[in-house]
């Protein structure tokens, strides 16, 4: 039998990178650490982790009890849900968000839910994919709104095989410029065209995949400012200061004295979508997954052409 504290603790291990910082989160010793990992290969007869002065590494024997560990800690989230709505009748349902999304599809998809389940009690945590997404994972959330661009979905260490991605709709991303930029009335611009030009950004993966971008294009961008809000970004522009890349479900409200191109196909896309533990069922979670699909295709519907 797999003893739960110990697939508790790889879990940490795997999450912090050493024995020394998954002690700390756990309020363990590194030795009573180590020794629960030991303990664990011993029970398995199989090495989970790889030991070296740099940390340690997952072996594939240790992906698949992580894997294990996330689905044992979320279905006893999960049990511990359903024994509190028997002495409530209330059902709580958690979703995480990130800012531009949740802004645009969230109010009217959250409205429906509540039409259709009164006595559901909601709770919304904001952050970064690769925040929210390995609390789907672990039975903290039950929804994540999420997006990548052209990579994997952030979901953290371990395999995922219960975790569904339900996909919502695709957010290109547009050059923004001053008015009286040289540029501003292009139709499209190529990425290439903008290689002298100063940057100031509103996302930290958006200043990654340009940097991965000019790389490739043989130029090194010059970027002047980073920050955390879109709208920021836009405005460090109508100040003269650069120009930026901005996702179109964030291009309002409208800032004066901006202008919006598209770039080229194929341009740089976020993959907006729904993560959720499969196998559930509960019918609060898939009523607001339907919601947040009408939502999203009333969105692609009415920019459709634009």
């Amino acid at each position: 039998m797999i003893d739960v504290q110990r697939l508790r603790v790889l879990r940490a291990v795997a999450e912090h990178g050493s024995f020394n910082r998954a002690a700390a989160a756990l309020r363990l010793t590194p030795s009573a650490v180590s020794q629960q990992v030991a303990a664990l290969e011993r029970s398995l007869g199989a090495q989970v982790v790889a030991r070296s002065t740099r940390g340690v590494t997952l072996t594939p024997a240790g992906r698949i009890m992580v894997g294990a560990a996330e689905s044992v800690a979320a279905e006893l989230v999960h049990a511990q849900q359903r024994v509190a709505e028997l002495s409530t009748g209330r059902t709580q349902l958690t979703l995480a968000t990130f800012t531009s999304g949740g802004r645009l599809l969230l109010p009217a998809a959250l409205a429906r839910l509540t039409a259709a389940h009164p006595r559901t009690v909601l709770h919304i945590r904001e952050g970064e994919p690769e925040d929210t997404l390995p609390l789907v994972r672990q039975g903290a959330v039950d929804l994540a709104l999420a997006y990548h661009f052209d990579g994997p979905l952030p979901v953290g260490p371990g395999p995922s095989p219960s975790l569904e991605w339900t996909p919502l709709l695709e957010d290109p991303l547009h050059v923004v410029l001053p008015q009286g930029h040289r540029l501003a009335h292009h139709d499209a611009l190529d990425l290439t065209d903008l290689a002298a030009e100063p940057w100031v950004l509103g996302c930290l993966k958006t200043e990654a995949y340009l940097r991965r971008f000019a790389e490739r294009a043989g130029f090194d961008p010059d970027i002047r400012g980073t920050t955390t809000d879109y709208f920021f970004a836009r405005s460090l522009v109508a100040a003269g200061m650069g120009i930026t890349l901005i996702p179109s479900i964030a291009l309002t409200p409208e800032i004066p004295g901006l202008s919006t191109v598209p770039i080229t196909s194929p341009g740089p896309v976020r993959h907006i979508g729904v993560a959720a533990l499969g196998g559930r069922g509960r019918p609060q979670v898939t009523a607001l997954l339907h919601a947040l699909r009408e939502q999203a295709d009333e969105h692609t519907t009415a920019n459709a052409g634009t």
